[in-house]
């Protein structure tokens, strides 16, 4: 086989198919190509500008997010406070009211036992009072069997009444 050497018509040949295959694709094929290139370009770029966008707005989103969580857990912790606070309050309020509630009852049971010691000695004096009556009663009747020692005794008592 022998190697083909190129000659001065096969090289024109080729420069003219070269030439007409740019032409026609010049004409048809590249312009489209172009755009589609062009066009996806654009689209490239614009998806990259969209990415752009969204990466900042989740950044604003996550500052925000950042802020309402510390808002929140301020709120949180100042509702707590107060709870504690009131929790504190009502706690001492109780104390109080417990304390003085006791008090009272404390006063109120030393005054019954107070008069109830008052009655019960009032009742000792009263039946110490009346066994005292009766004592003196029966030595009386015993001594004063007598008439003229029941006048004697009477005169006494007569005379002691008289000086007081």
């Amino acid at each position: 086989m022998e190697l083909v050497t190129p000659g001065l018509g096969l090289f024109f040949w080729t420069l003219v198919t070269f030439l007409l295959l740019v032409f026609i694709l010049g004409k048809f094929a590249w312009k489209p190509i172009l755009n589609s290139v062009k066009e996806r370009e654009k689209n490239i770029e614009e998806s990259l500008k969209a990415a752009e966008r969204a990466k900042e707005e989740m950044r604003n989103l996550t500052s925000e997010n950042e802020k309402l969580l510390k808002e929140a857990r301020a709120e949180r912790d100042a509702i707590l406070k107060e709870a504690r606070e009131l929790k504190e309050k009502i706690l001492a309020e109780a104390r109080e009211a417990a304390k003085a509630q006791g008090e009272k009852i404390v006063a109120d049971a030393r005054l019954q036992i107070e008069n109830e010691k008052m009655a019960a000695i009032n009742e000792l004096k009263n039946q110490v009072a009346s066994l005292s009556i009766e004592i003196a009663e029966k030595i009386l009747q015993k001594e004063l069997e007598d008439a003229k020692k029941h006048e004697e005794y009477a005169a006494s008592v007569i005379e002691r009444v008289m000086l007081n």
